[in-house]
C-alpha cells in the first residue's frame, strides 16, 4: 500500500510539510544557511525579493540581526504561486484514498522564539514517526500550519483542508482552543492538546484528547498510587522554606490521604538540626522521605542529612520519592537517587540508554544535521510518540478510537485515555509511571 504525504515546506532530508499562515505568507521550504551566504544570494536563487524573504522570518527586523551559519530561514513562495498542498482534492482522489488518516498539525511552526523552534523539533519527529508508519504500509496525508501566539486561528480553520482532516493536533496557547475545539466538533474531527494549556474544554468536549495533565490531576494520581506503593510505610515530609514552591498541591493532598487511611506521617524542617531532623524518621517502618519543592539545592542539603543519619543510624530503612523535575537531576545525582531506592512519578521518561531512543537520535542527527534539544521532555521523541498512537489508533478504529488501550512501544511518552467526566465529555490522558532508582543502580519504569 503506498502512502500519501502532502507537504508544502521540505525541511532539510525529510519531507516537511507546513501551509503556513504566519503574516498570511505561504512556505515553500525552510533553507539551512551556508557560510558566506548573503540575503540577496539566498533571494536570488529562489527567484523572490529580499523584502519577501524579510516578511517571511520577521526576526531579520531586530536590531543587530546577522545572518548565520546554520540558520534555517523561511523561502516563501514568491508572490501569485499558489502552493499545491492548498489545493482542494478532486473527488475521485477523496474516495480512492479513504483509507488515508488526514492529519492537521497546528501549532508555532516559526523559528523566531523558542515556542517556535520546540514545536518544529515535536513536528520533525511526528514526520519520522509517520515516516515509520509509511514503511508499515500506513497511508497518511499531513497538512500543517503555522499558529503563532498572536494568530487569529478561526482565519486558519477556514482555509481549505483543515475540514478534510481526521486529527488536528494543536494548539500550543490557550486562548485558542476553544475555536479549535468547536471546529472540531462541528466537523467531527479528533482534537489533539499535545502540551499544557488552561482551560476545562476536555469536560465538555467529547472530540477532545488531553495529552496534558493538570498539576491537580497529576497530584491526584500520585497519592492514589503512593498511598498503593507504600502501605505499611511511615512518610516524613520536609518542609524546605521554598515560598514559591508548587509541590504544596501534592504535599497537602498526601497528608489528607495518608490521614484517611492511618498511615503515620510526621513534619521536619529543612533547617533543623542533625539531631531534631532524625526525629521524624521511624526505626520500626520504612521511611518514604518527600519534600515540599522540586528544587536541586534543597534536594542536595535534604541528601546530605539522610547521609549523616544513614551514618549515625544504618540500620534505618529511608527511600526518596520526588517530582518529575528530578528527572532533569538524574545524571548528576545518579549514584545517591539509588542510595536512597528513589521514586519519580511522571506521564514520561526520555531513557538515553535505550537502544531505541539511540536510534532515534541517531537518524534525527543525520536527517537535521543537529542534535536534540535538552528539554525534559525531547519534543521530538514526542511528537513521534504521538504520531504513531493516534494515527494507528484512528486508521484501526476510525472515530471509534478512545484511546483507551496504551501503547507499550513508546520511546517516552506514555498515552492512556479515560473520559474526563459524563459521555459528553472527551478523552484524558491517565498514564502515570514511577520512574524507580533501584539499590542495585538498575533502574525500573512502574506503568499504572
Amino acid at each position: 500500500m503506498k502512502s500519501l504525504f502532502r507537504f508544502s515546506m521540505l525541511l532539510v532530508m525529510l519531507l516537511f510539510a507546513v501551509v503556513a499562515e504566519a503574516q498570511q505568507q505561504n512556505y515553500r521550504e525552510m533553507h539551512k544557511v551556508k557560510k558566506g551566504e548573503t540575503l540577496f544570494g539566498i533571494a536570488r536563487r529562489y527567484e523572490i525579493t529580499v523584502d519577501q524573504l524579510i516578511k517571511a522570518n520577521p526576526d531579520m527586523n531586530a536590531v543587530g540581526y546577522e545572518l548565520k551559519k546554520g540558520d534555517y530561514i523561511f523561502i516563501p513562495y514568491p508572490d501569485g504561486q499558489k502552493p499545491e498542498a492548498t489545493q482542494k482534492p478532486a473527488a475521485s482522489q477523496k474516495a480512492k484514498d479513504d483509507k488515508t488518516v488526514r492529519v492537521g498539525i497546528m501549532l508555532p511552526l516559526h523559528n523566531v522564539d523558542g515556542d517556535g523552534r520546540r514545536m518544529i523539533e515535536y513536528y520533525r519527529g511526528f514526520l519520522m514517526g509517520c515516516d515509520e508508519l509509511k514503511k508499515a504500509g500506513q497511508n497518511v496525508e499531513v497538512m500543517a500550519w503555522n499558529v503563532p501566539i498572536d494568530a487569529n486561528i478561526s482565519q486558519t480553520l477556514a482555509k481549505e483542508g483543515a475540514d478534510r482532516c481526521d486529527v488536528i493536533f494543536g494548539p500550543l496557547y490557550s486562548a485558542q482552543v476553544a475555536p479549535l475545539a468547536a471546529f472540531a466538533k462541528q466537523h467531527g474531527i479528533k482534537m489533539v492538546i499535545p502540551f499544557s494549556i488552561t482551560g476545562n474544554e476536555v469536560e465538555k468536549n467529547p472530540n477532545v484528547f488531553q495529552v496534558y495533565q493538570s498539576p491537580q490531576f497529576f497530584a491526584q494520581q500520585t497519592v492514589k498510587y503512593f498511598i498503593e506503593r507504600f502501605q505499611g510505610s511511615h512518610v516524613v515530609v520536609v518542609d524546605c522554606n521554598d515560598a514559591k514552591s508548587d509541590k504544596g498541591v501534592f504535599t497537602m493532598a498526601l497528608r489528607m490521604a495518608l490521614a484517611e487511611k492511618g498511615m503515620t506521617c510526621s513534619i521536619t524542617n529543612l533547617s533543623n538540626s542533625g539531631e531534631y531532623f532524625s526525629k521524624a524518621f521511624s526505626r520500626q517502618k520504612p521511611n518514604v522521605v518527600v519534600l515540599n519543592t522540586g528544587r536541586s539545592p534543597e534536594l542536595n542539603t535534604v541528601i546530605a542529612k539522610l547521609d549523616q543519619l544513614k551514618m549515625d543510624q544504618p540500620g534505618v530503612k529511608i527511600s526518596l520519592f520526588g517530582y518529575t523535575d528530578w528527572l532533569m537531576y538524574a545524571k548528576y545525582n545518579l549514584d545517591k537517587f539509588c542510595k536512597y531506592d528513589t521514586y519519580i512519578p511522571t506521564h514520561f521518561y526520555y531513557n538515553p540508554l535505550s537502544s531505541s531512543t539511540q536510534a532515534f537520535e541517531r537518524e534525527y542527527r543525520l536527517k537535521f544535521d543537529q542534535s536534540l534539544m535538552d528539554y525534559q521532555p525531547r519534543f521530538a521523541i514526542t511528537g513521534h510518540d504521538h504520531a504513531l498512537f493516534f494515527i494507528r489508533g484512528i486508521s484501526k478504529k476510525g472515530r471509534q478510537f478512545l484511546g483507551t488501550e496504551a501503547d507499550s512501544n513508546v520511546l517516552q511518552t506514555q498515552l492512556h485515555f479515560k473520559k474526563a467526566g459524563s459521555q459528553a465529555a472527551g478523552m484524558q490522558n491517565v498514564a502515570l509511571s514511577f520512574v524507580h532508582y533501584n539499590t542495585n543502580h538498575s533502574i525500573s519504569i512502574i506503568n499504572y
